[in-house]
């Protein structure tokens, strides 16, 4: 089983820079997306074979994720039942067979950390989410977590140690996910690997330079160790500041 996911980062901009051509190249089984930054009726998506899921932001331009799948889920759950927390448009739940997928963009602690106390919540509230999830079946998880989790996951450790995304507090919350029984699966599959991201800057050349930060994520409970395939970062996609990530799974 081959899933997708990718921020896009506006899909109505990304669609006008090759995401379909990505969406049937690589013929995903489940494919997520991130930061669609739409509402209902914006955007008439035809991806035949593929039963859609949206969770639209309150806020027009913001936000926002979507599911397509080929196989129609058990249930859908929209947000993490928190209203303090499902205004965004952040998070969708599909119940399958013998997992949960949870796609979600976490939010940004944003310049000079005016959403800290925010996003430390969030963390709190979403890995007991998780952890309920998991007293009934395994749990995948993905999505932009905005968060580079240790100084190999980006370009300038040092530079950008107190800003959003690197903090300490961030990084301890990523910390606390693994220890709670969470496998962050590129780091599974390639521990040492360094110089692979999944996000770069618009300004200064980023990506040219590949000054990057690894911040978008496959991640999945303990249990599922022995059916993990593969993980790819798509560092050749472009179409967005972030490029897809994958996870493959057997059966």
């Amino acid at each position: 089983m081959k899933l997708i996911s990718w921020n896009v980062n506006g899909l109505r901009a990304c669609v006008q820079k090759g995401f379909l051509d990505f969406f049937h190249e690589i013929d995903a089984d489940i494919f997520c997306i991130q930061e669609s930054k739409l509402q209902e009726g914006q955007i008439d998506l035809e991806l035949p074979g593929y039963h859609q899921y949206w969770n639209y932001a309150v806020k027009k331009g913001y936000s926002g994720t979507a599911v397509f799948t080929k196989e129609e889920p058990l249930s859908v759950r929209y947000g993490m039942g928190i209203e303090e927390h499902d205004r965004e448009g952040r998070m969708i739940t599909l119940e399958y067979p013998e997992f949960y997928l949870v796609t979600v963009y976490t939010p940004n602690s944003q310049t000079e950390l005016a959403r800290l106390s925010y996003r430390m919540q969030w963390e709190t509230d979403f890995l007991a989410y998780l952890k309920g999830l998991e007293t009934k079946k395994p749990v995948i998880f993905c999505g932009d977590l905005n968060v580079a989790h240790q100084e190999i996951d980006l370009k300038n450790p040092k530079t950008n140690r107190k800003n959003a995304g690197f903090t300490d507090e961030e990084r301890q919350k990523f910390t606390e996910l693994i220890q709670a029984g969470f496998i962050d699966t590129f780091r599974y599959f390639y521990p040492e690997t360094e110089g692979i991201y999944s996000w770069w800057s618009y300004r200064f050349r980023a990506r040219e330079k590949n000054a990057g930060w690894r911040i978008d994520y496959f991640c999945v409970s303990e249990s599922l160790r022995n059916r993990l395939a593969d993980a790819k970062i798509h560092t050749e996609i472009y179409g967005s500041d972030h490029c897809p990530v994958e996870l493959e799974i057997t059966g």
